[in-house]
């Protein structure tokens, strides 16, 4: 996998050979973005499993236990981890007595394609969403929903890249994405590569850029989306959304099926991660304030429905009321 950390500096690939380093790898943001962690903790999971020997069904049983609980503490809010390793699961609850090398390869092959689905799937929500956007417009985008944070080309940038591909002038203004800066470092290198026009602004600046009429849309991404349809995305999602809504901006949501978690009726039981406060405390590894100052530094929060104009899925355009 790239490691996310580095870029857009250094593009510097990493090799995971245990199911641990996949967690690490997950937890320490080598990799990020909800669809992108769920296919890495099932290869994992795979990984973990192939990586054992023996073949007693309680030592297995055991085992498996220990590596799907450890990758599924990796990182509490994006939906999709815990539906892959609920898919892969499934496999092992099927596959168990078949011995272990026929396990580890029903697993793999798994996690191959749950890979290749979320593939197929950015494509279909770039379908169904690129006739939202006109040719001429800009476009704001929050945090990374790209090639980065899905097995390839997107959610969020995915609905962009199909509008392109369909022949539009589509300009972006990514929000630089504080305190990971994701926006800034990784949406506006994938931009940059696949050409398409990019304005990188703080945070802070969305709002003034809506006011003055330069924005004709927002699209961002999410980790959790309640059946309701309140939304959890990157922190400072729900301020763009309040933003869009009081400028008249439609506000999207893309995003696959699996981020859907229809056991929660809104957005209210969505866990929140809360990071290490460093990450608020410095700027690639520079301090910007007193160290020693309380930081609060909660990755996500939630977007409630009636600031969303539409979420776009694999299977279409939903408008509001949602009931996924």
């Amino acid at each position: 996998m790239i490691d996310q950390r580095k870029l857009p500096g250094q593009e510097i690939y990493v090799r995971c050979r245990t199911y641990i380093q996949v967690a690490q790898a997950i937890e320490k943001m080598v990799i990020r973005g909800a669809p992108a962690i769920g296919i890495a903790a099932a290869y994992g999971l795979a990984l973990g499993v192939m990586g054992l020997r023996g073949d007693a069904g309680k030592s297995v049983e055991r085992e498996f236990e220990k590596i799907f609980r450890r990758l599924e503490r990796t990182r509490p809010t994006a939906r999709n981890l815990f539906w892959a390793l609920e898919r892969m699961q499934a496999v092992y609850e099927k596959e168990r007595g078949h011995g272990l090398r026929a396990l580890g390869n029903a697993l793999l092959a798994e996690a191959q394609a749950i890979e290749h689905e979320d593939a197929e799937t950015n494509l279909a929500i770039g379908i169904h969403g690129r006739d939202l956007l006109r040719d001429g417009q800009t476009i704001l985008t929050h945090c990374n929903a790209g090639a980065l944070a899905t097995a390839a080309y997107g959610t969020a940038l995915g609905v962009i890249r199909a509008a392109v591909a369909q022949g539009k002038k589509i300009r972006v203004v990514a929000d630089e994405t504080r305190p990971f800066l994701q926006g800034a470092r990784l949406t506006v290198w994938e931009l940059c590569r696949d050409g398409i026009p990019v304005t990188l602004i703080t945070d802070n600046m969305a709002g003034w850029l809506m006011q003055e009429g330069e924005i004709g849309a927002v699209i961002v991404g999410a980790d959790r989306i309640a059946r309701n349809g309140d939304t959890a995305n990157k922190i400072g999602t729900y301020t763009v959304a309040v933003l869009a809504k009081e400028n008249g901006v439609p506000f999207y949501v893309a995003a696959p099926m699996s981020t859907v978690d229809a056991t929660l009726a809104d957005g209210s039981a969505i866990p929140i991660e809360e990071r290490r406060p460093d990450e608020v405390r410095e700027v690639c590894g520079r301090a910007i304030t007193a160290p020693s100052v309380d930081v609060r530094n909660p990755a996500f929060d939630v977007t409630p429905a009636k600031y969303i104009t539409g979420i776009i899925t694999e299977l279409g355009l939903s408008h509001p009321p949602f009931n996924f």
